[in-house]
């Protein structure tokens, strides 16, 4: 039984009650507005609100699923998380962002009565958006149930049960618990802060591992540990990674992944990622950092922020870890015949292999990475149901300190909620595929079209979202064989036909709503008609044009991201050719885009930003 050195166990510890003395000594500063503890204020900088998210991205399920990913996929693994999509980020950074805080709300919920007013069917499309964020929320409160639970019935030295998966829930529900105590407490603040601490605890330990990889292993050890393809980070129409007579579990793997054939994966991968990045950040915590930003031009530059921080050590965590477990534990694994669980290999390299003092700061790195992660998600769900259901329908007039009193209340529900889902899932990659494919499948045509339709009304966007909601339910129990990622056409157009038949079926939204919509967050788009009403009391309103520079910087984008994905990935295979061509493209793309994309920046429209009306529309500062 592996046993936990007491200088490692120290430092956990210590770390652990650092998180949540810091948590109640910053909750007096968060308790005193709603405002405060959802949004820090308005007052917290752009380059903490980017490291924050780029902590809270840094979860431990995903890291252990991305090892998996890594270990059986090869240099091909990079391509998969654009499941989530991650270029997602760029899209914010390039355009979103800058239109979200432009609206100046709370949460994604009170961005309905933005886009659509008070009417019946705003009101409608205001509660199943908080439907959706609620479900949302509690999909990955499980997902990080299973993952951290995983983690520490791995390392942490008491058994609590002689039933392997009990144990696993019960470290699972000791470590939420903890970090529901700071995050319920301290509100943004709280969540912000700590994650800027656990940003640099992670980035120390990544460097660290990969450091150890590069030392325990080499190129030649590793060529003769994986199958033919696995360094290719081209592909063709199959994978065409056979693992026969290395690890054949992996085939296994492969084979129940659905993903065989790839380039009908990637494509409909790329589809869906393209539409779900226009849609804008799902009601999480992602929408919360944006919103959270002191203005529409800082909003966008954390959302860059965080590739630019993330990707590089992330990855150098991510590939020492299985080259380890690779070039020293292949055998291992193979003997476990098909009761492998690959999403194991993490702890299994961790423990082999990483020394004392570091092992402790490694897991508490990825301990931060979870409760930065698990706090951010929590704090996000009762924006939703206080802001935009007790404040609005049943307490209006309640004092601040009521306000966040419910929201602890709101905290701790979601909590359990979504630890009661995570005991019936076992499968990080199960419950991952169906929030990215299935769920988000019914988010996606709603919210592209919320930015870019003029006549997409909110009955449209009520009947669009119930409509994708209800087959994300139901689609992937009709087609229990079929990967979900392939259920998502299906998925998208049942959703698409709820939307235009909403809107088309219905009046047009109060058109006072929708002209001061499009004045304020002025989208590219089919806005033409509403344009003509806003120049005929605005006669300067100037039109957004940008359409064709924002499509160039997202294409760049994403090649300036995945390039950093994989200089990481380089660095510690120490593949040094291909490392300076991925540097040479961070290089060549961080020019353009520092020409074409940060230098033409702005925080209003150019007949906004000197206005008279500017400070209403900013509320803390004009435009730079």
């Amino acid at each position: 039984m592996f046993t936990l050195h007491p200088i490692d166990i120290g430092i956990i510890f210590c770390y652990l009650a650092v998180t949540i003395l810091i948590g109640f000594w910053i909750s007096k500063r968060a308790s005193k507005s709603i405002d405060n503890y959802f949004l820090g204020g308005n007052t917290i900088p752009w380059y903490m609100l980017g490291l924050s998210n780029a902590s809270g991205m840094f979860d431990i399920s995903g890291t252990m699923w991305m090892v998996y990913l890594l270990f059986v996929y090869g240099l091909k693994s990079v391509w998969i998380p654009w499941l989530w999509p991650s270029f997602n980020q760029i899209f914010m950074m390039v355009f979103l962002s800058i239109w979200l805080r432009r609206s100046r709300v709370m949460t994604g919920a009170e961005w309905m009565r933005f886009r659509f007013g008070e009417g019946r069917g705003a009101q409608l499309a205001h509660l199943i958006v908080v439907l959706f964020a609620l479900i949302n929320v509690i999909g990955f409160l499980a997902y990080g149930f299973i993952g951290i639970g995983k983690f520490a019935a791995s390392f942490l030295p008491w058994q609590l049960s002689t039933d392997p998966d009990t144990n696993v829930n019960l470290y699972g529900l000791i470590i939420t618990a903890i970090t529901t105590i700071y995050v319920v407490k301290g509100g943004m603040f709280s969540v912000v802060f700590t994650e800027v601490l656990q940003f640099f605890i992670m980035t120390l330990a990544c460097v660290w591992v990969g450091i150890i990889a590069i030392r325990e292993t080499s190129p030649e050890l590793l060529d003769q540990m994986i199958p033919v393809g696995w360094r290719d980070l081209s592909f063709g129409w199959k994978l065409d990674l056979d693992w026969t007579g290395i690890l054949d579990a992996a085939n296994d793997k492969i084979a129940a992944d659905g993903w065989e054939w790839f380039s009908i994966f990637f494509m409909l991968m790329l589809f869906k990622g393209v539409l779900q990045s226009m849609a804008g950040p799902a009601p999480n915590y992602d929408m919360q950092r944006v919103l959270s930003a002191r203005t529409p031009r800082e909003a966008a530059m954390m959302s860059g922020l965080v590739s630019l921080v993330l990707l590089v050590p992330r990855y150098m965590l991510i590939t020492g870890l299985t080259v380890l477990a690779l070039c020293h534990f292949s055998d291992e694994l193979a003997a476990m015949g098909s009761d492998v669980d690959f999403e194991l290999i993490l702890p299994l390299a961790m423990r082999e292999f990483i020394p004392v003092g570091l092992l402790g700061l490694l897991i508490s790195a990825l301990l931060a990475a979870f409760m930065s992660t698990y706090a951010a998600t929590v704090n996000a769900a009762p924006a939703y149901v206080v802001n935009d259901i007790y404040k609005r329908y049943i307490n209006p007039d309640a004092s601040s300190r009521t306000y966040v009193w419910m929201s602890y209340a709101i905290s701790i529900a979601v909590v359990i909620i979504g630890t009661a889902f995570g005991f019936f899932t076992k499968s990080l990659n199960d419950i991952v595929q169906w929030i990215v494919a299935a769920l988000y499948g019914g988010y996606t045509a709603a919210n592209v079209l919320k930015w870019f339709w003029w006549r997409f009304n909110s009955y449209g966007y009520f009947w669009g979202m119930a409509a994708g909601i209800a087959s994300a339910a139901i689609v992937p129990q009709l087609m229990p064989s079929v990967t979900p990622l392939y259920s998502f056409p299906l998925i998208l157009l049942v959703s698409t036909l709820g939307c235009i038949a909403g809107s088309l079926l219905t009046p047009i939204d109060d058109l006072e709503v929708l002209k001061e919509f499009y004045r304020k967050v002025r989208p590219w788009g089919f806005w033409k008609p509403i344009h003509k009403l806003v120049a005929q009391e605005y006669p300067n309103t100037i039109a957004n044009h940008s359409f064709a520079r924002d499509s160039f910087n997202v294409a760049v984008g994403m090649i300036w991201q995945t390039a950093l994905a994989v200089a990481g990935i380089y660095l510690v295979l120490e593949d040094y050719r291909s490392l300076v061509i991925s540097v040479s493209v961070i290089l060549i793309t961080s020019l353009i885009l520092k020409i074409n994309w940060y230098d033409k920046l702005e925080d209003y429209p150019p007949d906004l930003a000197h206005s008279n009306s500017v400070d209403d529309l900013s509320g803390n500062s004009s435009t730079s």
